[in-house]
């Protein structure tokens, strides 16, 4: 798919985040707070969540992005973003934390294309969590050119 500001060709790819010490900190007001977090992200940057999904410690996107985003450019900025705002907008996070930080160093990121199409990739996303029931998809959307 072209976009049209940049006439490339969009990237999507799967990112799985966990929080720092597996907590379980994504009551439903942080989960909406995440939600609204990433709807924000994608007003000012060149990145759209296709999908957003939680479990009890980990956080699940699927994300389409122009060519000059690298996959680590996109999670660190989303990564950054999410938790100095959950910070803010919730201290008993922070408290529950130990005033550190929001999520582990780490992430798994992976493009979506030939061999793993986007069917593929939600039909993952939901099947995730230590119980399948505990995934909850906090947004979903469609493909689109910026």
């Amino acid at each position: 798919m072209p976009c049209k500001r940049h006439n490339k060709s969009l990237l999507i790819y799967h990112f799985i985040c966990p929080i720092k010490y597996r907590r379980s900190v994504l009551t439903d007001d942080v989960s909406l707070t995440s939600r609204e977090i990433c709807l924000e992200i994608e007003k000012r940057y060149y990145i759209r969540f296709l999908e957003i999904g939680l479990d009890d410690n980990h956080a699940y996107f699927l994300i389409q992005s122009v060519p000059m985003n690298s996959p680590k450019k996109i999670i660190s900025t989303v990564k950054s973003i999410r938790a100095k705002e959950i910070f803010r907008l919730h201290p008993e996070v922070k408290r529950q934390l130990w005033g550190g930080k929001f999520w582990t160093s780490g992430y798994y990121v992976n493009t979506v294309g030939q061999y793993v199409n986007e069917e593929v990739i939600i039909k993952y996303l939901q099947n995730q969590g230590q119980a399948k029931n505990k995934y909850t998809k906090i947004h979903s959307s469609q493909l689109s050119l910026f």
